[in-house]
């Protein structure tokens, strides 16, 4: 017999009891109540369960302690695995709802429509989102920039320039047994996903502030940041999956500019040196011995940067194999 329960909010937690009071206090809070929570739980102690506990009773809320510690993202699809519901709610911890009307918005998106055909109801849903500085006293907002998501539309993998999404918390969809976050990376993790599962389909997006983003030292891509062994394996790992040829837009172009850039990458060698063993598109040669004859403090300034990018698409994008 099939669940009733619509939404899957999972939960992976590591320690930090702190933060995920706050996200359990906030889903306590939502008048919206078909839905379940699911915690999977990496902590060596005991304390993420004792918080679990003093929320029973509030709302529908399994506990599960990891045999091992999965890790980042493996943690997030063992909640996936372990629930129940039509649809799934990632949360990370350190995020949480930006008022008691937020798991409501989400659901109404999801509600069919009689004139809509099948192929036409929404499957992927995400909403406007505010990231709060935990360290710092101040916020940002964050909606969809109308330009930004249009190109999206048309080619998913832009998203490799800026991931006008969001993070996972921001985001609800459809449980498919055969679609997980790809647990070998960490850096390009969401937007691996996203490309994935919105290969052929169209998203819904809530212009309305729904969830709270915890920014900190704490996060894991932080650890990530500009590392060459990190940033440099992944971004290779993704573009082969999604293909080369997606380097004919300019989006992503400008995107893999800016990577070699930002990395201060000036020979192949230091892509080999940062991990990444295989081929290595003409197109991306051609950037780094480009850059290699600017001065990096010219490269440094956004505007000559992008003059000279536009230079190199306009001569050397025929580089890139279809």
């Amino acid at each position: 017999m099939p669940s009733s329960v619509l939404i899957s909010i999972c939960i992976p937690a590591y320690k930090r009891t702190e933060f995920l009071e706050r996200l359990l206090g906030s889903i306590a809070r939502q008048i919206f109540r078909n839905f379940e929570v699911i915690v999977t739980d990496d902590s060596p102690d005991q304390e993420v369960k004792t918080l679990c506990e003093k929320y029973e009773g509030q709302f529908q809320l399994r506990y599960f302690r990891n045999a091992r510690a999965l890790g980042s993202p493996e943690n997030w699809n063992e909640a996936i695995r372990r629930s129940e519901g039509a649809w799934i709610k990632v949360m990370h911890d350190d995020d949480w709802f930006a008022d008691e009307d937020s798991l409501g918005y989400f659901a109404a998106a999801i509600a069919r429509r009689p004139e809509k055909k099948e192929r036409d109801l929404p499957c992927f849903i995400f909403s406007a989102y505010r990231d709060v500085f935990l360290d710092e006293d101040r916020s940002r907002n964050m909606f969809l920039p109308p330009a930004r998501y249009k190109a999206f539309l048309k080619n998913n993998t832009v998203l490799f320039a800026s991931n006008i999404i969001g993070p996972p918390s921001v985001i609800l969809y459809k449980k498919e047994g055969d679609i997980f976050f790809d647990r070998t990376v960490k850096w390009v993790v969401d937007i691996d996903f996203y490309i994935r599962y919105l290969s052929g389909r169209r998203p819904v997006y809530i212009d309305k502030i729904l969830v709270n983003v915890g920014m900190g030292s704490h996060q894991v891509t932080r650890d990530c940041f500009r590392l060459r062994p990190v940033e440099i394996p992944e971004n290779f790992y993704l573009l082969n999956k999604v293909g080369v040829a997606n380097l004919k837009n300019i989006l992503v172009y400008d995107a893999w500019w800016r990577l070699m850039r930002n990395l201060e990458i000036r020979s192949p060698e230091e892509i080999s040196g940062s991990g990444y063993t295989g081929a290595v598109p003409p197109v991306i040669l051609s950037m780094i011995a480009w850059q290699k004859i600017i001065p990096l403090r010219l490269l440094r300034i956004g505007g000559i940067s992008k003059a000279y990018m536009l230079l190199h698409y306009l001569t050397h994008y025929n580089l890139v194999s279809s």
